[in-house]
């Protein structure tokens, strides 16, 4: 009887994952291409050891299926959700490590119902092979500690080197390696263990590559993940707007039931442990091991600093393992309610794009755009295209045109993995060029009236052209302020540097 109730409980919870996934998987088609989904592209038709902003795994992942599948903007959202699919597969293996049959019910679900596993099937960041990797580590040392399977110390240490090549906070899975042991009364005497540090060492001999590309470029990844924000940290400003951001992007991601469960569960451990000096037991330590110094640690820096929405991810993994233990039936009923409630309205946005969006960070307009500069580029022949909003732009633009669309460093500005696509500026000596300049906060068809004092520098004249506008669902939608310029000078960047 009990094995025929518990069939029937977990196909409850299969169908609610299988509905949730075959809801994204739909969705796919009507998915426009995202900033990062190109720039990430990018990265991928531009193969390195490593990137400047990132490591390249993201890369690596959609050239793989680009060049199987082919190079379209479906093909490029397969791929997240094929390997987000992974992430929730290896998810339930590793729950069922902790939890009951119910619980483990509770966990999938959980998990598969939260936002932040849509936007990872949407869209192509650095997280999303790093869930994958971070909860492939953490099943990997689990089987070697608890289950004392030495091969698994090796397992281990290569899942944690992939994930490091996917995001450099995967360093936290050493850390919480470390911390587990160091606290664990049991399983302290592995410290001394050499399998540890066999997986230790493996893990950084597979992270290689990156150190081998910052050291060929003097560090410029680290430098520019680590000590600009290291600066602004011990600036030490307090900003409330920070926290009550962080807390309103956590609510989203995880849904507030979740979000909810997460600060209660924390409460109750991190008092118990600094009040009754109680330890947990190894088990439940271990999932804390990993869920703390992500969680926690972020959240303790969002008075004083602005910390962006994906960096606790990994630590939900263990996380809604942990929520999984505290949560009732009732209140995994109103996160699921929650869940479809955003999701419809997620799908909404997606098909009929009822509300405009005020940024860059959208996936509309971008192939109306590139087609509008292709219209430009056969009135003004022999240019070049270039802009300057980091990368997003610049990104979309090289995605859906044949020929290369450069960034700012035409203009000498620092313009991330684009100063290190090897492009020769030079040979664009003498050449006209198209400036694209994005109005984030469209409100007219007018001329900008005024341009980017960079561009005087850099060529002889500078002419407004009349602005691109982009319609959806024939509406205006989305503006692009046009600039035409002529002769440019590459000559004056190795002084301007």
């Amino acid at each position: 009887m009990n094995k025929i109730k518990n069939f029937i409980n977990n196909n409850k919870a299969l169908s609610w994952v299988l509905g949730f996934q075959l809801f994204r998987l739909i969705l796919l088609p009507f998915m426009g291409l995202m900033p990062q989904d190109a720039y990430y592209y990018l990265y991928g038709q531009n193969l390195s050891l490593s990137y400047f902003d990132h490591p390249g795994m993201i890369g690596y992942i959609l050239r793989i299926f680009t060049d199987v599948f082919g190079q379209t903007i479906f093909v490029i959202k397969f791929a997240d959700f094929i390997i987000t699919s992974l992430t929730i597969l290896s998810f339930y293996k590793l729950a069922s490590y902790f939890l009951s049959a119910k619980k483990l019910q509770r966990a999938i679900v959980l998990l598969a119902s939260t936002l932040f596993i849509s936007i990872l099937s949407f869209n192509s960041t650095p997280d999303v092979p790093l869930l994958l990797f971070w909860t492939l580590s953490i099943i990997c040392l689990y089987k070697a500690i608890f289950e004392e399977k030495k091969w698994f110390w090796i397992f281990g240490g290569i899942a944690m080197g992939l994930a490091f090549d996917s995001k450099y906070t995967a360093i936290v899975l050493q850390i919480g390696l470390l911390a587990f042991l160091l606290f664990s009364n049991k399983y302290r005497k592995l410290l001394i263990s050499p399998w540890l540090w066999i997986s230790i060492i493996i893990s950084v001999a597979v992270t290689f590559p990156v150190w081998y590309w910052n050291y060929l470029n003097e560090f410029a990844s680290f430098a520019f993940q680590g000590a600009s924000r290291t600066d602004s940290i011990t600036e030490f400003k307090f900003s409330p707007n920070f926290f009550f951001g962080a807390i309103g992007h956590q609510m989203f991601l995880l849904l507030p039931v979740l979000f909810l469960v997460f600060i209660t569960f924390t409460f109750k451990y991190v008092k118990r442990a600094l009040l009754k000096l109680r330890i947990p037991q190894a088990k439940t330590l271990f999932l804390l091991a990993f869920f703390v110094p992500t969680f926690v640690g972020f959240f303790i820096l969002t008075p004083i600093y602005w910390v962006k929405l994906n960096w606790m991810m990994p630590s939900y993994i263990t996380g809604i393992i942990l929520a999984a233990m505290f949560i009732s039936k009732k209140l995994l009923k109103i996160q699921v309610i929650f869940s479809i409630v955003f999701h419809v309205l997620f799908s909404l946005q997606i098909l009929f794009y009822l509300a405009p969006i005020k940024s860059d960070d959208t996936w509309v307009g971008w192939k109306e755009l590139s087609e509008e500069i292709s219209l430009l580029q056969q009135e003004k022949t022999d240019t070049f295209v270039f802009s300057d909003d980091n990368y997003k732009t610049s990104a979309c633009l090289n995605f859906f045109m044949e020929d290369r669309i450069y960034a700012q460093n035409i203009i000498g500005l620092p313009a991330l993995h684009f100063d290190y696509l090897g492009d020769d500026l030079s040979s664009l000596k003498n050449k006209n060029a198209i400036f694209i300049d994005s109005d984030k906060r469209f409100k007219n068809s007018d001329k900008k009236g005024e341009h980017h004092p960079l561009l005087d520098t850099y060529f002889d004249k500078v002419t407004e052209l009349s602005p691109i506008i982009i319609k959806v669902n024939g509406k205006e939608s989305r503006k692009f302020w046009v600039f035409y310029c002529e002769n440019y000078k590459p000559s004056l960047l190795s002084t301007d540097k």
